[in-house]
């Protein structure tokens, strides 16, 4: 927005300009921001709301919250209209059989040379808008496991205590025996490049997706932004989803 200050990013954010602006309300991302920086601002007696959507509805509750602390009908107004958007979308899609999808949202190898991709089961946010949109997540009930190497299958599992599980590292053998028929590439948190998608369209020619020519990037912040990007997301995302004639 032209005028308003950009005071660092989600992991570095200028605790002390922040302050001195003295905000009526801060929101914080419990996935997105540090305990850190809440914790700063908390000591500077700073009114802080940490958020943590991992479903559209609780995103919605979240913009209805947002649209009556501010009284704004212009807000409230759109807000309604998103949820219209998605309940109709939900709606059309009741008789359809879902699209079995994988969507990596990092991806690296270990010190052996063995690859993997990381993506996230059926707890997240990102799942529940494909899933909204047409999708059903080939690990959907995949956790993650403690130590990498334990994740991937070579060595034992260690407690992880309260680590999150949601966002499991996957093997090539993982995703080959899951046979996607869609695989999406967002462009963050990893950018998935071109040279990406001809790789993955490689590696994974066998599937549906790769028989089928249904490896896509996609922009990441309609898969993972809660919040009014929604509404692009339930408008732009369908069309990947749709079923092969």
């Amino acid at each position: 927005l032209g005028g308003v200050p950009r005071l660092g990013g989600p992991k570095n954010p200028k605790i002390k300009e922040i302050i001195s602006l003295n905000p009526d309300l801060i929101l914080l991302n419990q996935e997105e921001n540090t305990s850190q920086t809440l914790d700063a601002l908390q000591k500077a007696n700073m009114p802080v709301w940490v958020t943590f959507p991992r479903t559209i509805r609780a995103t919605l509750d979240t913009l209805w919250t947002l649209a009556g602390v501010y009284q704004s009908p212009i807000a409230a107004a759109r807000v309604e209209t998103i949820e219209r958007a998605v309940k109709w979308n939900e709606l059309a899609l009741e008789d359809e059989k879902p699209i079995r999808y994988f969507c990596p949202i990092w991806q690296d190898t270990t010190a052996e040379g063995l690859r993997w991709w990381m993506t996230f089961n059926q707890d997240t946010y990102p799942a529940d808008v494909l899933r909204a949109v047409g999708g059903v997540n080939v690990f959907s009930s995949r956790r993650r496991r403690y130590p990498l190497a334990a994740d991937l299958g070579m060595a034992e599992e260690h407690d992880h205590g309260e680590a999150d599980t949601r966002y499991p590292r996957v093997t090539l053998e993982e995703i080959l025996q899951a046979e996607p028929e869609l695989i999406l590439l967002p462009d963050e948190p990893y950018n998935f490049t071109d040279a990406d998608r001809a790789d993955i369209n490689q590696l994974f020619r066998d599937t549906p997706a790769g028989q089928h020519g249904r490896v896509h990037q996609v922009e990441g912040s309609l898969i993972t932004w809660h919040g009014t990007r929604l509404a692009r997301a339930i408008t732009e995302l369908p069309s990947l989803f749709t079923k092969i004639n």
